[in-house]
């Protein structure tokens, strides 16, 4: 697969944004090929290691709790930080990236992710667990950011299979976490430290490939798709030589495409245009509310659903499994969804089939949990692939990579924060109702705003037509 990238890649673009370190001129051809598998290879491996932390946590829930001596209502605070730290540190990833290069910020993020995973299960007490947690969800939350930035600049042309490949593998990760956490832990020994320490060495792996995209500043800086290099202003994809401004590959400019040189004139007035305005874009708020939406239904779900199913009188290890089916089911859909939302006008139907799924789900798990376990297991993973659709919907709700950073940040950013209290509140709920009944009643009724916002998201324009006026 990543050779039959690597050829398109070399086919349909120039790849003006992987040039030498050194001399800033664009590679040889079969070096381009080698840097392009390397870079899809380094994506595969940095979304695996996007939900690790969250789903080993997870399958372990009821031990961290016991180990720690948690609450159901501190436990509802953990497992509503990965949403906060999203929030909190997804808005600096396009400042970051602007700085020292969005590869640079990955590779430290599953640095940061290396760090967190192997140190929170031995520093202690709740409050040093929760913020080793936040060390590796600050390292999630920049890449979650920047991954849809990094395949519209690179990939510009594939922006729908390479969002499902990486979805898929993000999806992967998740539902191997979630499967494996429990046996692993037990072939272990049985501590709970060990097991949730074990992920970390996933997460070392993925700096490896992210290495040669660290950008040497050397002086001169360096910015997400800008390099300043003797006095002459170089963008990705875009080169000025001789006063001229030229572009490497090709420039989409209100839709059109374009190749060639783009006169000086027109250069200087666009780089007079003041920023986006991304909070005036109606398509832009409702991108951001159903990505917070459907984050909340995956945080609950990751952080709770297996302690759904063992309340019920399920094994722990039949728990974990049924999270990781939930989990798995992105797989597939992952890197069909994509595909398949790219080529609509509109994506509202996909919208509503995921929610219709989810609702399905929700209601089986109320009134049977245990003896339809692996059926609501099913439609829950189904539902939660409302993620990889969002992703989606970012790069298509924007014309150019800048425009797509803005809208990334803002939607993940403002997503996340609306998610923030789901998962604490079902924590709440249950502590004080002694049942399910309520938590899930919440999650059901979460799903039909979801759809609603999901359709006004879906429809065909893009956010630079709303925010200019």
């Amino acid at each position: 697969m990543m050779d039959g990238m690597a050829s398109e890649e070399t086919r349909t673009t120039t790849s003006p944004h992987i040039r030498s370190s050194a001399t800033g001129e664009t590679p040889e051809p079969s070096t381009r090929a080698w840097t392009t598998r390397l870079l899809v290879l380094g994506i595969v491996l940095a979304a695996v290691n996007l939900r690790p932390a969250i789903t080993s946590l997870g399958a372990l829930l009821e031990e961290v709790r016991d180990g720690l001596g948690m609450s159901g209502s501190v436990a509802g605070i953990l497992t509503s930080v990965p949403p906060l730290c999203f929030a909190v540190f997804g808005v600096m990833a396009p400042r970051l990236a602007r700085r020292f290069g969005p590869g640079a910020v990955v590779c430290a993020g599953m640095a940061a992710i290396t760090a967190g995973l192997l140190i929170r299960p031995y520093v202690g007490g709740t409050a040093g667990f929760l913020a080793a947690s936040a060390l590796a969800l600050m390292g999630i939350a920049v890449s979650n950011v920047l991954m849809p930035v990094i395949v519209k600049r690179w990939f510009p042309d594939r922006v729908g299979s390479m969002t499902g490949l990486y979805s898929m593998a993000l999806a992967l990760g998740t539902a191997t976490a979630a499967a494996a956490t429990v046996p692993v832990t037990d072939l272990l020994g049985g501590s709970w430290q060990t097991g949730l320490a074990v992920w970390a060495g996933l997460a070392a792996v993925a700096v490896l490939p992210w290495l040669p995209f660290v950008r040497q500043r050397d002086g001169a800086r360096q910015d997400d798709g800008v390099r300043q290099q003797g006095g002459a202003r170089q963008d990705d994809g875009v080169r000025q030589e001789g006063g001229a401004r030229q572009d490497d590959g090709v420039r989409q400019e209100g839709g059109a495409r374009q190749q060639g040189a783009a006169p000086a004139g027109q250069a200087s007035a666009r780089e007079a245009q003041p920023a986006l305005r991304i909070t005036r874009s109606r398509t832009a708020w409702a991108l951001a509310v159903f990505f917070g939406l459907q984050a909340t239904a995956a945080y609950i779900t990751m952080g709770w659903m297996p302690q759904i199913f063992r309340d019920a009188g399920v094994p722990a290890s039949t728990a974990g499994l049924l999270l990781a089916v939930t989990m798995v089911m992105g797989v597939p859909l992952a890197f069909v969804i994509p595909r398949v939302a790219t080529r609509l006008p509109q994506q509202g139907p996909i919208v509503l089939v995921l929610g219709v799924c989810g609702l399905v789900g929700y209601a089986g798990l109320y009134l049977a949990p245990a003896a339809g376990a692996w059926a609501w297991a099913l439609l829950l993973g189904i539902s939660n692939c409302s993620f990889p659709l969002a992703l989606t919907m970012v790069g298509m709700r924007a014309r150019s990579g800048a425009g797509v950073a803005q809208l990334s940040a803002f939607a993940q950013s403002t997503g996340y924060l609306i998610s923030i209290p789901g998962p604490l509140l079902v924590g709440v709920l249950y502590q004080h109702s002694g049942g399910w009944g309520l938590p899930i009643a919440l999650m059901a009724g979460l799903m039909i705003p979801q759809m609603v916002v999901g359709v006004l998201a879906g429809r065909d324009r893009t956010v630079e037509e709303e925010a200019v006026r």
